[in-house]
């Protein structure tokens, strides 16, 4: 599990293209303390298994399905991610609850400078539309942030210039995808309403 705060920047070394397989060699260093093999990290919001570790370069392996939900299968070396550490017992929870498991990913479709922070306008997947409401919850690229107006083709997000210097949200530009996990109490609440309706006909 994860909170959607994420701790930082970490660059992509290398990547190895396999039979169904992309394996990630990940600079992680900053964030390895008593990292071990099958630990989880998410990057960019999606939740890897460390598979090798060399001298703070980690390696992951992102499997077909992992490709096709995430924009990991645009990825390049050289390409910079959030990493976030999974949750620990006793640590805070200043976001959300996030599993790593991307649902889907959107496309920035505008992008808006106000002040010091930036408005971005994300397109709406058909698969999170009923998951995405307006001050809700939703994790982009893995950082937990708060939903502004919604309609049928996208939503806003108010990017703060904290989340500007720790993230990657800064650099992306509009045409540009990224990845999109719902909250998952949302989910559950609204997957249950349609349930129960749908017994009533």
């Amino acid at each position: 599990m994860y909170t959607g705060i994420v701790a930082g920047k970490v660059p992509i070394v290398s990547i190895d293209e396999g039979d169904g397989i992309r394996s990630f060699a990940i600079d992680l260093t900053g964030f390895e303390d008593d990292l071990e093999i099958g630990a989880s990290v998410a990057l960019d919001g999606v939740c890897m298994t460390v598979v090798e570790i060399d001298s703070g370069q980690i390696r992951f392996d992102a499997i077909q399905e992992t490709l096709e939900r995430t924009t990991l299968v645009e990825r390049t070396t050289g390409d910079v991610l959030n990493v976030e550490r999974s949750l620990k017992m006793g640590d805070e929870l200043g976001g959300h609850l996030l599993s790593g498991h991307v649902m889907c990913t959107a496309d920035i479709l505008e992008r808006t400078e106000v002040g010091e922070g930036v408005d971005l306008r994300i397109s709406m997947p058909d698969e999170a539309r009923p998951y995405i409401l307006e001050k809700g919850y939703v994790a982009v690229d893995g950082m937990s942030l708060t939903v502004g107006h919604v309609d049928e083709y996208g939503f806003g997000l108010h990017i703060i210039p904290e989340t500007l210097r720790v993230t990657t949200i800064g650099q992306k530009k509009v045409g540009q995808s990224v990845n999109i996990e719902v909250d998952s109490q949302t989910q559950t609440i609204v997957d249950t309403l349609v349930r129960n309706m749908e017994v009533r006909r």
